[in-house]
């Protein structure tokens, strides 16, 4: 499978003379979903705001499909949708028209546009709201809109930032469904969550943070293995994520 996001030796945070993020690599490729993990503070957003481009690294690169962000500003964005944690819209847009100028940023055709649109208006139960104001809209159907969004866009790469907050039943099951699909489709995937029970059962790989390193990555076996744990049958994700983080390592 080709990689869709590599991270490579990434050094990086506000200061220079103090690095919240030290020396991580990893990848995520074309049809796989990858969990990042880590207590409030590990270094989780600040990862996602360097590969956003938010952020310049220290040291290290950062590319998404094989494009790093000083190469070629317009094909790296373009490259990947993000779904932040705290959705962020325009008060004086509808539903619709936020998803017609997602369409339009990522060059999506008329009738590939119209058919997306309608099926994710359906599925997330967002038909009612589509001539709604973003600023008349709760958190949750705000949220479903970031999503929505995403969706639309069809991008290689899908960084996915606690997308469970506010969303209702049904609203999760849309969007794990669709993440099944897109994962299918080839699509990747960076999801950072504290759900780690839905981490388990959705992400090939998991990458787990702690104090701006990573300390441990790969399959369940492998993070178990790291946890000092029997690989196969030894514990649920999150009985490993306990052993890491609460033995301090890294």
């Amino acid at each position: 499978m080709d990689s869709i996001l590599q991270v490579n030796g990434l050094t990086g945070g506000y200061s220079p003379r103090r690095p919240v993020l030290h020396d991580l690599s990893f990848e995520v490729k074309a049809g796989e979903m990858v969990g990042l993990i880590g207590l409030n503070g590990a270094g989780k957003s600040t990862t996602i705001k360097h590969i956003l481009g938010l952020m310049k690294p220290h040291e290290g690169v950062v590319l998404v499909d094989g494009t790093t962000l000083e190469s070629d500003t317009e094909k790296y964005r373009s490259a990947f949708a993000y779904v932040p944690e705290t959705p962020v819209l325009f008060d004086e847009l509808t539903v619709e028209e936020h998803l017609q100028l997602t369409g339009m940023a990522y060059s999506v055709k008329e009738d590939a546009y119209t058919e997306r649109r309608e099926e994710l208006l359906e599925e997330f139960q967002m038909l009612p709201k589509r001539k709604a104001f973003a600023s008349h809209l709760s958190k949750g159907m705000k949220q479903k809109v970031m999503i929505m969004n995403a969706l639309l866009a069809e991008p290689p790469l899908y960084i996915i930032d606690e997308p469970f907050l506010g969303l209702d039943p049904l609203g999760i099951r849309s969007l794990l469904e669709r993440l099944v699909e897109v994962k299918g489709k080839g699509g990747a995937i960076l999801m950072s969550s504290h759900i780690l029970s839905t981490v388990e059962a959705y992400c090939d790989r998991f990458i787990v943070m702690h104090h701006g390193k990573i300390v441990a990555q790969g399959t369940l076996e492998e993070v178990r293995q790291a946890a000092g744990m029997e690989a196969r049958g030894g514990g649920s994700l999150e009985d490993a994520f306990y052993k890491l983080v609460s033995r301090g390592k890294g």
